[in-house]
């Protein structure tokens, strides 16, 4: 039986449990779903024939919802379901652009700042009825405006106050830009998820005759943003990290910017060592790219690209010729945000689904529990790796 299945039922529902997952997340959302109603149908308790777990077990916990748009662009949301009691979960993708809406005569493409509309035309909707309303937005709205450098709007840390206004008590989110954003709503609860047992569990799923020890095998952070990254996942395993760092010349401005001088390496010697190259991000996936290129210079093994979001801005060119060329050999994204069909198709691609790890934290915070557990998962990464190794070593 499951791990979710064998939680101790400690703690009665916080209400009727409904899942909402907005057009942008409705691949994600129906996976989820699909947990939820294995392991709700699979538990048992003295107490859920009981008025409190009134609607546990059900055929979905999907609730019907309808976005429509006038001919003007603007649009409405309308609930088509009584959700007055419920614990809500309203899910949202704000980087799908692969879904249009019309203007008169013209065809718009959905932009983040679309997504987020809607995302707030749900919570409208639901508010005042609702016993709780969480958010679970991936790809947190307005991430990379994060911090004010000169007259700038703080984008990220706005969108955040509008939501706990509106009546939002918990957000969940995966590898935030910088976590210090939840400063913003320090009153209301604010998760910034790391998707690493994740990225190790489908690369070894995939990946044959890997040695996972200091002397096969490294992290690299591709620069200073992500270096807590690399140092939480080189600790876990037991391997040196090492990270690249741009070093500017401060004489000349191209474009309003002091232009890149070189790279430097900072790190043990790495000839011969497979690596992981960890970020948050990758979005035209010039720094990458370049970063494995450089690797490859100094000697390195098999590099394996993880990074939570591929946003791929410039298209998938670049890296066809990048592999082709042997600069890196895998690469690994998260379903998290909107995978296209020539990305899934690409036979250096591997994705890692998270549906399960997000059916695990609603389940759990639906029973009002801690999801420390969830949130550690060293115990997890430990344990694929020694059955990994296993198979290498009788």
């Amino acid at each position: 039986m499951s791990q979710a299945n064998t939680k101790d039922l400690t703690t009665l529902p916080v209400g009727r449990l409904g899942l909402i997952p907005l057009i942008s997340c409705k691949d994600l959302g129906e996976k989820v779903n699909d947990w939820l109603i294995q392991w709700r149908k699979e538990r048992s308790h003295d107490e859920l024939g009981s008025f409190a777990f009134e609607g546990y077990q059900r055929d979905s916990y999907l609730l019907p919802v309808q976005t429509a748009r006038f001919g003007s662009g603007e649009a409405k949301c309308t609930i088509l379901e009584s959700v007055r009691g419920d614990d809500i979960y309203i899910m949202v993708d704000v980087c799908n652009y692969s879904i249009t809406y019309n203007i008169g005569p013209f065809t718009n493409l959905m932009s983040p700042d679309d997504h987020f509309q809607d995302l707030k035309r749900v919570i409208g909707a639901v508010s005042g009825k609702a016993r709780r309303i969480n958010v679970i937005m991936p790809y947190l709205y307005e991430s990379r405006q994060n911090i004010r450098n000169g007259r700038e709007s703080l984008d990220c840390a706005t969108a955040l106050q509008e939501l706990v206004s509106m009546g939002v008590e918990n957000i969940i989110t995966f590898d935030a830009h910088d976590a210090r954003v939840q400063n913003a709503t320090p009153m209301h609860g604010f998760e910034t998820i790391q998707p690493s047992y994740q990225f190790i569990k489908a690369l070894l799923n995939h990946e044959d005759g890997l040695h996972i020890d200091n002397d096969h095998f490294m992290i690299i952070s591709p620069d200073e943003g992500s270096m807590n990254r690399a140092i939480y996942l080189a600790n876990i395993l037991g391997v040196d990290m090492g990270m690249y760092y741009k070093r500017l010349d401060y004489s000349k401005r191209v474009n309003g910017r002091h232009p890149i001088a070189a790279y430097e390496f900072l790190g043990p010697n790495l000839k011969g060592k497979d690596m992981i190259l960890i970020d948050d991000m990758i979005s035209s996936g010039d720094t990458v790219l370049k970063i494995s290129s450089l690797l490859k210079e100094r000697g390195a093994g098999r590099i394996y690209i993880c990074s939570t979001f591929g946003l791929f801005t410039d298209g998938l060119e670049k890296f066809d010729k990048a592999h082709k060329d042997g600069v890196f050999d895998k690469l690994l994204t998260t379903n998290l945000i909107y995978q296209s069909p020539e990305l899934l198709a690409k036979d250096y691609y591997i994705t890692c689904d998270m549906s399960k790890y997000i059916a695990l934290i609603i389940d759990t915070l639906n029973h009002d529990q801690s999801i420390s557990q969830l949130l550690n998962p060293v115990d997890r990464i430990n344990r694929c790796v020694t059955n990994y190794m296993s198979r290498y070593t009788k």
